[in-house]
């Protein structure tokens, strides 16, 4: 008999849980960031002002304060994509200047350089990612001078390249991505979001629409509320939510702390963290939380160590894992 991409099944032999991707079946890991290194941490990578930057920062996310050096990025580039697991943080794509199909990877409980992780299927920029706790999702992008509807996949634990997931609804770039476990969100690029079932592969299927249509908007989640903040417009100050598990229409969440595109954003079971980010003639190195849970206006959790934008976010606390 066949196994679908999603069972379940109890291990009698180790005691646990396991997930069957498609692939093989995983442990399901039952323990939480917080409790392995001593709260969830947000880390940050990337960027351009106005010179390329191979800087990574990180923060934990439950407190407050300035982001603190983590290592480099194996080259300095903007429009990347970053996802993560609860171990391993990995950072693809951007232009340096051209595009690159570059996948970098780090021990996010760790500090230090990245390692090479493998290649995207095609060298892209303005791509979004998210993930469950085993594998990450790559979609869309920007090859000059066409978008792709490309989607994409790798198993965080492993190296190598990058697979043949399915497709967008279109070809689009500067798009936003999160996740449940079992659910993948991309929304923007205009007002639509999609979504995909993971562990899975296939096309994107429509979930409902954004309250205000955009791109370089920025995406996190826990488990079941997603959130996508700023955008273009051409500048939105808007941040949206939804409820991943069902289909509709985003809801009025809130607003960032400063109007502006262009920025990461990870998140912990709780808060929701957006960092960097520009409006035209202007960048920044602020760094804002919201209460995911709540609804309200972003508030201030401290600075990058330099102004930039274009930069990439991941955590080992999202809603993913």
């Amino acid at each position: 008999m066949s196994v679908k991409a999603g069972a379940l099944r109890f291990n009698t032999d180790s005691l646990k849980m396991e997930l069957f991707d498609g692939n093989q079946w995983v442990e399901i890991v039952a323990t939480s960031p917080e409790a392995q290194t001593g709260g969830a941490r947000g880390v940050f990578g990337g960027g351009i002002n106005p010179a390329l930057t191979n800087t990574i920062e990180y923060i934990t996310i439950n407190s407050t304060g300035n982001a603190i050096n983590f290592g480099d990025l194996s080259v300095g580039r903007q429009g990347l994509s970053s996802l993560s697991s609860l171990s391993r943080g990995l950072f693809a794509g951007g232009a340096a200047p051209a595009e690159v199909n570059v996948i970098d990877y780090i021990t996010i409980a760790s500090t230090g350089d990245v390692s090479d992780f493998g290649d995207l299927i095609d060298p892209l920029f303005n791509l979004s990612s998210c993930s469950s706790s085993t594998r990450g999702i790559f979609s869309g992008g920007r090859l000059t001078p066409a978008n792709y509807n490309t989607i994409q996949y790798v198993t965080i634990a492993s190296t190598g390249e990058a697979k043949d997931f399915g497709d967008l609804l279109s070809q689009t770039q500067q798009t936003a991505s999160c996740s449940s476990s079992t659910r993948g969100i991309i929304a923007g690029g205009d007002n639509t979001i999609q979504y995909i079932t993971i562990a899975s592969t296939g096309n994107a299927s429509d979930f409902g629409d954004l309250t205000v249509a955009r791109n370089n908007l920025s995406g996190c989640s826990n488990s079941t509320r997603g959130l996508f903040a700023g955008g273009f417009t051409p500048t939105s100050n808007v941040i949206d939510y939804i409820t991943i598990s069902t289909l509709g229409n985003a809801v009025s969440f809130g607003n960032p702390s400063v109007n502006r595109s262009n920025y990461g954003s990870c998140s912990s079971s709780t808060r929701g963290v957006f960092g960097g980010g520009a409006v035209p003639g202007v960048v920044y190195n602020a760094i804002d939380y919201v209460t995911i849970s709540s609804t309200g206006d972003a508030i201030d959790f401290g600075d990058l160590s330099t102004t930039t934008s274009n930069l990439a976010a991941c955590s080992n606390g999202h809603g993913g894992l």
